[in-house]
């Protein structure tokens, strides 16, 4: 099987846009990463495909960027980190965002809009039915999703169900039981959405350890503060039972935080919260999180797709790890 470069990333410990300009001999490499990026690479047998930004003439140099947001955390950093990568092979990028509300829905994807404009796309963040992925692919160009993705494109992100064991295992080692979790949009139901798979990932993950997974301890309102917010209002109302509350993201997870003092709650005295991402804010905030890097996402998510341009393999799977941080937001349940 022929290696890629993001075999030589891992192998060698940096990210992609390293070796990309290690092998190309671009500065800001210091000597001892490039000696050593170029010995994996030989080990490996890999051989840097040509620059991108060198291509005919007649391509574009542009690529679509598919994102429902730019100001929420974890799209804003993949969308640096893809940018950067981008502009470093002479690539511009196209943004399109679209609003993911359930009320209304959102506009369902026109893949003619991208049509002779780019050169490939990159989806970030944006789980799409599967008429909108097959419009996608009848473009012709190369295509790689960064978080929800399906079967047969190149996918990079969060093993979503290992990051809600983690997130489990954390709350169950402190003693918690009844454990609420909250989710995004309550119409999301493709199962490639990395909300869908942290759900399934809690459920199974309780189911285990022989706790309950009843209706009443999971809520559905967005993946922002506000929807953490009404999702832990929702949950208590349901449970007041509940000791602890995983959340989808730590945006979430600091409504869930707001949401408990509405109620005169303490956390983690009275409920703990943990999140997933970590955002800045959630440290000086106390914030237990797992902890994961979308600008090396985003970075790895442009590299690969510019090496499908050159017609370079890359692995159908890049799968990032989150590290859990504990802080101050959990702690052993009360008597």
């Amino acid at each position: 099987m022929a290696h890629g470069i993001v075999d030589v990333a891992r192998a060698a410990g940096v990210s992609t846009a390293t070796v990309s300009r290690a092998l190309r001999g671009l500065p800001n490499v210091t000597e001892s990463t490039r000696e050593r990026v170029r010995r994996v690479a030989e080990e490996l047998g890999y051989v840097a495909s040509p620059s991108a930004s060198s291509l005919a003439s007649g391509q574009t140099r542009t690529i679509g960027l598919l994102t429902p947001w730019v100001s929420q955390w974890f799209f804003a950093h993949v969308l640096e980190g893809a940018e950067r990568a981008l502009r470093a092979e002479g690539f511009n990028a196209l943004l399109h965002t679209f609003e993911v509300a359930h009320r209304p829905r959102r506009v369902e994807l026109d893949p003619g809009t991208l049509r002779r404009r780019v050169d490939g796309v990159l989806v970030v963040g944006l789980p799409l039915e599967r008429a909108e992925i097959a419009g996608l692919d009848a473009l012709g160009y190369p295509l790689v999703f960064v978080g929800p993705g399906t079967p047969g494109h190149a996918v990079v992100g969060l093993d979503d169900e290992d990051v809600a064991e983690q997130a489990v295992a954390h709350l169950t080692g402190l003693g918690h039981r009844v454990i609420g979790h909250i989710s995004g949009e309550p119409d999301d139901v493709l199962a490639w959405s990395p909300g869908v798979r942290r759900e399934r990932g809690w459920r199974a993950s309780m189911r285990r350890r022989g706790l309950p997974t009843d209706p009443g301890l999971t809520a559905h309102e967005g993946f922002d503060v506000a929807g953490g917010r009404a999702s832990v209002h929702r949950l208590l109302d349901a449970r007041p039972d509940i000791t602890a509350v995983f959340a989808a993201s730590d945006e979430m997870a600091l409504g869930a935080v707001l949401g408990c003092r509405d109620r005169g709650l303490r956390v983690p005295e009275d409920v703990s919260v943990i999140g997933v991402d970590g955002i800045e804010i959630g440290e000086h905030l106390g914030l237990t999180t797992l902890v994961q890097d979308p600008g090396d996402q985003g970075a790895t998510a442009a590299t690969m797709l510019l090496e499908l341009i050159t017609g370079a393999p890359v692995p159908s799977e890049v799968v990032f790890e989150a590290t859990l941080v504990e802080r101050g937001s959990t702690a052993p349940p009360r008597d």
